[in-house]
């Protein structure tokens, strides 16, 4: 009986390990699916809107247009690249404001030969400076998009587009498939094209209204986690009240490779100067400088001062990645004093409201033609600003971490926060108590001392 209920006394232990296993494996396989969505901005994204403005003999011709709804993430050099599936054997037979970067096998054309034959193009945005025959508007940036707050009028990119061998009715055309969207790297994930009510448009009098001849959106969502195998921005902390500075995790973005020498470079190396043009500067892949954090970019938090009704905070963002200068360069805070902010110095701002009534959000970027370019690693590699807050007296404390950011991101990556016990920490007022209790008594034994000796 006891060997019985030995067996199923482990029986039933198997079975919990188990369930608790299954039950694990079912939960990070969840994360997976909600990987895209960012909690400060739920409800970014790009859309691609493809517009048909007229038929043509064997197809139509489009504009399409990609929209950055995201509030702080924008699509930096070398810009964008759109790719898609044909749903038939549509070709392309020209474009304006854009180009594919292969043209395909057109052998089975004779004399007019297409722009492009590839079942799945893929597509890139002229460059600055096209002549002027090739372009429309909203095109040509060289595939750079900035966010939605920081400069709407330069949040959207667009291209012309004629389609042959497709349909020449709304009832016969198809959505082509398989949009793909890289920023310039991995990262987005689009979803499938869906017909919606034609696009308007209104004439520059504002007189007359008119409409696309067909729609259909396409909307692709940012992952953190598709776009790069490390964190690209880590934290550090420092505080008039203790000399602790807390600096970035060590491997926040990885760690040195010591196999290889040429993974990072030091800063005082001679051969340094030889080695960091090779690269080439705006690089998609970082060179960084060899740190204990290896991160291309670092933002530093400091509480300086401490007024009666105020306090004030340093932010300093330094550059470590010898291949990129960082141009609209933006940063999202989130502290609990931000909806008492009363004065920032030298950087722009704008609250982000997430959470609706709560205002503990705040996007930062530079000022045009002074701090906007954060120029890669060296003597000039960093940008910097003080922020002044009013203090509530309500909230206000600077115990237990408080005035420290609870997050951050950089060009809408989430940065790598130190572990909230590392924090610097107001000093212990009962330990300055008793110190000071210790030093009066000392001071009155030696006092007394000196009397009965005197005496």
């Amino acid at each position: 009986m006891a060997n019985l209920f030995l067996f199923i006394t482990r029986s039933f232990v198997k079975l919990s390990s188990f369930s608790i296993l299954l039950l694990l494996l079912l939960s990070s396989s969840s994360f997976t699916a909600t990987e895209a969505y960012d909690p400060l901005d739920p409800n970014g994204n790009i859309t691609i809107k493809w517009d048909i403005m007229s038929w043509t003999p064997d197809g139509y011709l489009a504009v399409v247009t990609l929209y950055n709804f995201q509030q702080y993430r924008h699509i930096q050099a070398p810009g964008w690249t759109l790719g898609w599936k044909w749903a038939k054997k549509e070709v392309i037979w020209s474009m304006m404001g854009a180009q594919t970067t292969e043209q395909g096998d057109c052998s089975r054309f004779k004399g007019n030969i297409p722009h492009c034959c590839k079942k799945d193009p893929t597509v890139v945005d002229l460059l600055p400076g096209t002549p002027y025959n090739q372009q429309i508007a909203n095109c040509c940036k060289g595939g750079v998009l900035n966010s939605w707050v920081q400069d709407p009028a330069t949040a959207a990119s667009s291209f012309q587009v004629s389609v042959g061998q497709a349909g020449t009715t709304n009832k016969t055309v198809r959505v082509p498939r398989n949009f793909t969207l890289k920023a310039p790297g991995p990262g987005y994930t689009c979803g499938p094209a869906k017909i919606v009510k034609p696009s308007r448009f209104v004439t520059s009098d504002k007189r007359r209204v008119t409409q696309a001849l067909m729609t259909w959106n396409v909307t692709c969502t940012y992952s953190q986690f598709l776009a790069q195998k490390a964190p690209s921005c880590c934290v550090s902390l420092s505080s008039f009240y203790n000399d602790t500075i807390v600096p970035c995790p060590q491997c926040a973005c990885g760690c040195q490779n010591t196999s290889q020498p040429g993974s990072c470079i030091d800063p005082k190396a001679p051969h340094l100067a030889s080695v960091v043009p090779s690269t080439g500067k705006n690089s998609y892949t970082p060179l960084v400088q060899c740190t204990s954090h290896m991160c291309p970019v670092r933002i530093h938090w400091h509480v300086k001062l401490n007024y009666k009704e105020y306090w004030r905070v340093k932010i300093t963002i330094t550059n470590f990645n010898y291949n990129m200068n960082y141009t609209q360069w933006n940063l999202v805070v989130q502290h609990p004093n931000f909806d008492n902010l009363t004065q920032i110095f030298s950087f722009n701002y704008k609250s982000l409201t997430p959470y609706t009534a709560i205002n503990d959000t705040a996007m930062l970027w530079g000022v045009k033609f002074y701090n906007d370019l954060l120029s890669q690693a060296g003597p000039l590699g960093n940008v910097q600003s003080e922020l002044l807050f009013r203090k509530d007296k309500a909230t206000f404390t600077f115990e237990k971490g408080w005035a420290f950011p609870r997050r951050i991101y950089f060009n809408g990556d989430n940065c790598v926060m130190p572990p909230p016990d590392a924090y610097p920490w107001l000093p212990n007022a009962s330990s300055q108590q008793l110190i000071s209790i210790l030093s009066l008594s000392m001071v009155l034994l030696a006092a007394i001392a000196f009397l009965f000796g005197y005496a």
